[in-house]
């Protein structure tokens, strides 16, 4: 998503930090709704998931006390929020949690990352996903298997519910991981809310193209470390019933933009992580995808484990060199698609909300297209969940995906393999 107030990591650009400050008249301002005077915020809702499993969700406060917080000197130590979501047994007097708490949606709206959306006419506290708190874990399916996401740079970990609801109700455990300082904003329990400082790093990295560069692998190297982190902590964290449920041997990880950056450099720095999956993030410390040059490790190495990447239209081997450096390098099996008419926060739950947003304010159809594209959203969703879920069900479950990950599919036409 590209935005002047979030560093993002973007179709066009690594963090899309080239693009900050340029982007002054394409996101309406947070204040928008304040002189409106028309109604009440909206009030948005998400898909349900397509699993045979409810699900049950909780959330955990890690501390990394052997690492001080890299974006703050005076914290002496690391803090992270995760999201656990899960297959269900029941969810009866569990209520559904909201995507984001009351100090993350303020956050959320003050950065205002959609473009052309007055996000205070929104009332992002209010959306509620189809995760129960608390619900008891479904034991029948077996140990279940673990995968980590990691958002866009800028994003809170809940603009990926809709995938992430969906995963966990095919019967994995889902672990979602907010990057402090990083993330929009990260609210703590007793109510402490962080919020990012990669627009401020910018701004004292800017214009020096070496600044940016060492910005961008700072940036990664901070959430990889916060992905090992996760996984080090989470056998021991679990509530009980989790613990003896979920199989630390079979470890995926996924993310967008940024994430997707972060889940290949994960699996490239830790052999504990089986498969992972890039959703549109370029693989190289550049501000244009298309720009040569700057590999990541992963992209340069290459990788001997499965992954499998997807892309906004346009996005393949010719036009992204890290992607075709990844591609060349590795000895594992992987597949490589993108989706006809996407943009890059197609891949997040913008899909689902921005279309709601934009019909129920008269917002013009360019808005829409300018976050999201041409693609149907429905269709998007659809295929997003079908082919993520056939690669973890592949590689972390031993599971026949009946032929979706060999070739084009009549299921899903936007899908285009390269």
């Amino acid at each position: 998503m590209l935005t002047r107030r979030a560093v993002m990591m973007s179709a066009t650009a690594a963090l899309a930090l080239s693009t900050f400050p340029a982007r002054a008249a394409s996101a309406a301002p947070a204040s928008a709704s304040a002189t409106s005077g028309q109604g009440e915020p909206l009030r948005l809702t998400l898909p349900g998931p397509s699993g045979p499993y409810p699900v049950g969700t909780v959330s955990l406060h890690l501390v990394d006390s052997s690492r001080p917080d890299p974006w703050i000197a005076s914290r002496p130590y690391r803090e992270l929020m995760v999201g656990i979501r899960y297959p269900a047994r029941a969810v009866g007097g569990h209520r559904r949690a909201p995507q984001m708490l009351p100090g993350e949606a303020a956050g959320f709206a003050a950065l205002n990352n959609l473009t052309g959306v007055p996000a205070d006419k929104v009332d992002w506290a209010a959306t509620l996903t189809h995760a129960h708190e608390g619900a008891p874990v479904e034991r029948r399916c077996g140990p279940l298997p673990v995968v980590c996401y990691s958002p866009g740079a800028g994003d809170p970990r809940s603009l990926g519910t809709t995938l992430c609801d969906d995963l966990a109700s095919r019967g994995h455990v889902v672990v979602t991981v907010d990057h402090t300082y990083d993330a929009s904003a990260v609210e703590f329990p007793g109510g402490r809310v962080e919020k990012t400082v990669l627009p401020a790093e910018y701004d004292k990295a800017s214009p020096d193209p070496e600044r940016i560069k060492a910005l961008l692998q700072k940036t990664i190297a901070v959430r990889v470390a916060d992905i090992r982190f996760v996984l080090d902590e989470l056998p021991g964290a679990l509530p009980r019933a989790l613990r003896g449920a979920t199989d630390f041997g079979r470890i995926g990880v996924f993310g967008q933009s940024a994430g997707g950056y972060t889940a290949m450099q994960a699996m490239h720095d830790d052999p504990r992580i089986a498969a992972a999956a890039d959703l549109d993030g370029v693989l190289a410390d550049v501000q244009e995808d298309s720009t040569p040059g700057n590999l990541s490790t992963v992209a340069a190495d290459g990788v001997d484990r499965p992954f499998l990447l997807m892309g906004m239209d346009g996005n393949d081997l010719s036009t992204v060199p890290s992607w075709d450096a990844v591609w060349r390098h590795s000895r594992g099996w992987h597949r490589g698609l993108n989706l006809r008419g996407a943009r890059h926060a197609t891949y997040t739950d913008a899909v689902a909300l921005v279309p709601q947003i934009a019909r129920r304010l008269g917002l013009p159809r360019e808005t829409v297209v300018e976050n999201i594209g041409t693609i149907v959203p429905r269709h998007a969703i659809d295929a997003e969940r079908a082919y993520v879920a056939a690669f973890f069900d592949r590689w972390l479950r031993d599971r026949d995906d009946h032929g979706l990950l060999d070739g084009p599919s009549d299921r899903h036409p936007e899908a285009r393999f390269f």
